[in-house]
């Protein structure tokens, strides 16, 4: 029992550490500078690089429209995301597994705060943004993770395709 206490206040110490509190203004898409810290799916993006907008709503039938996004590796993009619901909802970028586990930690601690700059926190109404920059190929997925709406199917997907340019012969 002592073994498997350990086991969970570890797993949990490790989550929070890349969860960060945050105020009330954080809810309504008022973010502070964005950490780069490089992620399996990419980096924060400056916003003066974004060439491209893209609009996902989210509402309250646990859904994303549109629910699949293909981009290029190596753009940037803002993502203007608006809660068309009566009930807040968040858009978070990640890998399947990223997601699947920070989804669990929501439904045992669903009051948790956190925020990260692949992440968006809208009320009801509201629009929040993200700039990011998709500096690697592969697919990836964006979800609503308050506890109940991940598990409801609130998912979409991200297609980043390779980079197509024409590299330099090797000599």
């Amino acid at each position: 029992m002592r073994r498997r206490t350990v086991l969970s206040a570890a797993a949990l110490a490790a989550c929070t550490s890349a969860v960060h509190a945050h105020g009330p203004d954080s809810h309504a898409g008022k973010k502070a500078p964005a950490r780069k810290e490089q992620k399996p799916w990419g980096i924060a993006g400056d916003a003066r690089a974004a060439r491209r907008s893209i609009v996902v709503s989210m509402g309250d039938d646990m859904r994303f429209r549109p629910d699949r996004i293909e981009l290029r590796q190596g753009e940037t993009v803002r993502f203007e995301v608006r809660n068309t619901g009566k009930l807040l909802h968040e858009f978070v970028i990640g890998t399947r597994e990223e997601l699947d586990a920070h989804a669990a930690l929501m439904l045992k601690f669903p009051n948790m705060e956190h925020d990260e700059p692949y992440m968006a926190h809208v009320d009801p109404g509201k629009t929040g943004e993200i700039v990011w920059n998709f500096n690697r190929a592969g697919t990836f997925e964006f979800a609503c993770l308050i506890a109940g709406h991940y598990q409801a199917g609130m998912v979409g997907t991200i297609v980043v395709l390779a980079d197509a340019s024409p590299r330099p012969a090797a000599r």
